[in-house]
């Protein structure tokens, strides 16, 4: 029987009560993803995991994902390295709010991240849980969205042109980013979609990977998706998490969105990171 004690923000839980370096049984995988589609962010502390360990318990929970933008550690393994060092001057890597790859047709259903390094200061992830953002959405701000589809590219942070593209390989820059003319291609997600396995609704994607909502001016689209921003990443919607070393999270990309945070300037940090595969039948 695992342990789940909710954060008390507005999503995210800490499971306690086993040892992920050991194989686990179909009930205990079940107990946690169930825990998972309630609270959206499990946090796993105290967890002495090696990437093959991280691939195994990736695979419990759906196929392992690709990472078109990264560059995996080594051959062996598809486990990529997000690092920084403590003198590195490139700008903090995924500040920005954002689904992970919703730029895909088969979107990652959810993202495991394990920590090795952690900075004494700063370094936190952020969360904003979507389905709450969008339970408590004033009715007008729904009703625009409704039925609407937006258009997800990775133009702007991956294309050649975007944030980590050939402006950002001068930069001394520890973790490998790649960019590629593929980013500038489109994928439709609806705004607002049900979760696949919960069954509530939810709002998915924002500002950055949203570039256009279809069927609208791009005047009004920008002012849409800017409305959106404003409201889904409301403090009261949010979730801090705060690192320590050999700590696996494992959020639901389906229903948070998530962004990184400076403030540890100085110091390494190291977390090794998996991708849970998204499918048809189980991403939105």
């Amino acid at each position: 029987m695992i342990n789940v004690t909710p954060s008390g923000q507005a999503c995210g839980a800490v499971v306690t009560g086993l040892d992920l370096s050991q194989p686990q049984s179909a009930d205990t995988i079940r107990e946690i993803r169930d825990a998972w589609l309630e609270h959206h962010v499990l946090a796993f502390p105290d967890q002495q995991l090696t990437d093959d360990d991280l691939v195994r318990v990736t695979d419990y929970f759906g196929a392992v994902g690709d990472d078109p933008y990264f560059v995996p550690i080594n051959k062996k393994t598809p486990v990529v390295a997000l690092t920084r060092r403590a003198d590195e001057q490139a700008p903090v890597f995924a500040e920005n709010w954002h689904t992970d790859w919703s730029f895909k047709k088969h979107p990652p259903i959810g993202t495991c991240l394990y920590s090795l390094v952690v900075p004494p200061v700063g370094g936190n992830t952020g969360f904003a849980n979507q389905q709450m953002a969008l339970a408590q959405m004033p009715d007008e701000l729904r009703a625009r969205l409704e039925g609407k589809i937006a258009l997800h590219s990775a133009a702007a942070a991956y294309g050649p042109q975007g944030t980590y593209g050939e402006k950002d390989q001068g930069n001394d820059r520890s973790m490998k980013i790649l960019f590629s003319d593929q980013a500038n291609k489109s994928e439709p997600h609806p705004i607002i979609a049900k979760h696949p396995e919960s069954g509530v609704d939810t709002v998915f994607g924002t500002v950055g990977y949203i570039h256009t909502i279809v069927d609208m001016t791009q005047e009004d689209s920008q002012q849409l998706i800017m409305d959106l921003y404003a409201w889904q990443t409301r403090e009261e919607f949010q979730y801090t998490h705060v690192w320590k070393p050999n700590m696996l999270v494992m959020w639901d990309n389906r229903s948070v969105l998530h962004r990184a945070n400076g403030g540890y300037d100085g110091y390494d940090r190291e977390l090794h990171r998996l991708t849970i595969a998204g499918t048809a039948a189980l991403a939105l």
